[in-house]
């Protein structure tokens, strides 16, 4: 029986009369990649933020190792949302030093998570004179700080140059041996394919398909029907 990380239980996400996103159930197997994967706008920033705590669900549960929910549990999950969040005057250690500050930890992490990320020859560099992919892997570093148990990255290779997302992808593809799950967002068919153990489809705000990566497995017809028919439903 697989052990699960975190569910949702249809959760639901209004704004105003917009259903942004209608009773997601998800299932997320602990030490593995899970790709939810969706059009732009179909949902998945929105239900990784109610995950995350940056938007509170309309209705549904989040059950986070098998219990409900709580702000609490954000000490075991690290999340990059959108843009890498970084000071552009200072360098990478500096950094990842106002964070520690923050979260009280100690200063050895930083030297860690660079390590992790391979991050750590930027010396006196400025964040803002990484390149894309440097910033997204110093974004994952911040993510890391506090030894999470589950990272969420939406959509982590927007952006990157193909050196940069498949060094991206080998990292990301390496954190379930050291006991972190990952959620990965994208509307990238091929790099899903390549880094997930388990996808969810989303379209127009509903759960279309979950289930394991088979080999030899038409990602995109199947990615296309889920789409298909929620435009159907929409109608």
């Amino acid at each position: 029986m697989d052990s699960y990380i975190l569910q949702t239980k249809d959760l639901c996400r209004d704004f105003k009369r917009q259903h942004a996103v209608s009773n997601i159930s998800l299932s997320i197997t602990k030490n593995s990649v899970y790709g939810l994967l969706g059009p732009n706008g179909a949902g998945k920033s929105t239900t990784l933020k109610m995950i995350t705590g940056m938007l509170r669900p309309t209705s549904g549960k989040i059950i986070f190792e098998g219990h409900p929910w709580s702000r609490k549990d954000l000490t075991n999950i690290g999340a990059l949302i959108e843009s890498p969040p970084l000071y552009e005057n200072l360098t990478a250690k500096e950094n990842l030093k106002v964070r520690t500050l923050l979260l009280g930890l100690p200063d050895s992490r930083i030297q860690e998570v660079l390590e992790t990320v391979s991050l750590t020859d930027t010396g006196n560099k400025r964040a803002g004179q990484f390149s894309m992919g440097m910033k997204q892997r110093l974004g994952i570093a911040i993510a890391l700080l506090n030894h999470p148990k589950l990272l969420i990255l939406d959509e982590p290779t927007n952006g990157l140059d193909p050196i940069g997302i498949q060094d991206l992808r080998e990292l990301i593809r390496s954190f379930p041996e050291q006991g972190i799950t990952v959620i990965l967002s994208s509307h990238i068919l091929s790099e899903v394919e390549l880094i997930a153990d388990h996808i969810g489809i989303i379209a127009g705000g509903v759960l279309g398909y979950e289930g394991k990566i088979s080999p030899g497995e038409n990602l995109e017809s199947l990615f296309m029907e889920v789409v298909r028919n929620s435009k159907k439903v929409g109608a």
